[in-house]
């Protein structure tokens, strides 16, 4: 197996987590649906990194949580967006 550069795995974490922010920002904060929406990507990007052979190596861990706390974000931005556009003007 080719080694996959640290960069690409970050960006699938970002895309993996881009639904589940969208998801999240539209849910009341600390609810069940909030805290799935922050953790079932969690054991998808372990299993992607192990996957991968990246295994645990822990200077690469910065990297993947900076990428997964952007997907959140952007997704999250991608539904305030959304909503904004949606409302009548008045």
């Amino acid at each position: 197996m080719t080694a996959v550069p640290v960069w690409g795995i970050a960006l699938m974490i970002l895309a993996l987590n881009l639904p589940f922010g969208f998801w999240r920002a539209g849910t009341r904060r600390f609810s069940l649906p909030w805290f799935l929406a922050v953790h079932v990507p969690v054991p998808i990007a372990v299993g992607l990194r192990v996957a991968v052979g990246l295994g645990w190596r822990l200077s690469a861990l910065p990297v993947f949580v900076g990428a997964f706390v952007a997907g959140q974000y952007l997704g999250g931005t991608v539904r305030r967006s959304w909503n904004r556009r949606d409302r009548p003007r008045a």
